[in-house]
């Protein structure tokens, strides 16, 4: 089980011990876990460090004082293929368990993947307000990731934060160093994110706090102009120009990727696991954001942990069930 698998090209046929759906820091670390085992260990990801790779800065990582997301992602990266795992950027569509018990996977690009256990690390998409004008205006002045677009807004007057959580606080540091003028607006009046952010964010003179308010309208023709705003105490309604809407609500799990693959998932969409990382199905296992382990905090940290868990659960059940076979 310890041979390398090489980069499959797309139409190939590949055989792996372990395949990993997910390139964030959940998967990565299983994937190195999983060469640790000596497992041929395959990656595929629709992008390569998740959510890190769309971070400002990251200073709670043990190791690193303070690193661009994007730099980590990319030792993530470099550290999982010279241990020889292989990554390929890619989407799963479809798997099924063949009559050996092995599953069989295809991706968008054609790659048709035979492997003994699966690791799902998909994280979870970012979560939409549903309101007139966002569907309508994405791309356009409204935007779901701060760090992407902040800069494209230099010089602006105002842009507006919809969320209260640690990437809305992040979003609103890093815009403020572009903008004349952030307004943060947030449906309580207290918030989810980690204190230090919040305090980080009350320092700046430029960010304004609008509270117990939900935006209810984006308004705009070829670009946003405007957000209509509602106080849900008061149920006063006003407008604030605005050249932007970066909606940093936080994210929810793809379901349908889920139904696909036949595992439980709670009320909410995630994928349920037990403390081994185990899913409802032999030989499937899940970690980081997409489970329904440790939402309350979800950090690099927790996602990279649950990645170790389950490929040390997935060498398990391969040698239970297959025992020393080789690919």
């Amino acid at each position: 089980m310890s041979l390398r698998l090489g980069i499959p090209k797309p139409g190939e046929k590949v055989e792996a011990d372990l395949l990993v759906i997910g390139g964030g820091p959940a998967g990565l670390n299983a994937a190195l876990y999983g060469r640790r085992y000596r497992l041929k260990t395959l990656v595929v990801a629709e992008s390569v460090g998740g959510q890190v790779s769309i971070a400002n800065v990251i200073e709670n990582y043990l190791g690193y004082q303070s690193i661009k997301g994007i730099e980590l992602a990319d030792r993530f990266k470099r550290h999982v293929e010279a241990v020889g795992a292989s990554i390929v950027v890619d989407r799963v569509v479809e798997v099924k368990r063949d009559s050996t018990g092995r599953f069989r996977a295809k991706t968008v690009k054609g790659l048709e993947i035979v492997a003994k256990s699966i690791i799902v690390a998909i994280g979870a998409k970012r979560r939409k307000l549903g309101v007139r004008g966002e569907s309508e205006l994405a791309g356009r002045g409204v935007s779901y990731c701060a760090v992407c677009d902040a800069a494209l807004y230099q010089g602006s007057r105002n842009v507006v934060v919809v969320g209260g959580g640690d990437s809305a606080m992040e979003g609103a540091l890093l815009l403020s160093q572009y903008v004349k003028h952030v307004t943060l607006v947030h449906r309580r009046d207290s918030f989810r994110a980690q204190p230090v952010l919040v305090e980080s964010v009350r320092k700046r003179k430029n960010v304004e706090f609008v509270l117990n308010s939900i935006v209810t309208e984006i308004i705009g023709d070829e670009r946003v102009r405007a957000v209509r705003v509602k106080n849900l105490k008061t149920g006063e309604e006003r407008v604030i120009e605005s050249d932007g809407v970066f909606i940093e609500i936080g994210y929810e799990p793809d379901v349908e990727f889920a139904k696909m693959l036949g595992v439980e998932v709670d009320s909410e969409g995630y994928i349920v696991v037990n403390d081994l990382m185990e899913t409802s199905q032999p030989g499937i296992f899940a970690a980081g954001d997409c489970t329904n382990r440790w939402k309350e905090l979800r950090q690099i940290v927790t996602a990279a942990a649950q990645g170790a868990i389950a490929a040390f659960s997935a060498y398990n059940y391969i040698t239970r069930v297959f025992g020393a076979e080789k690919s």
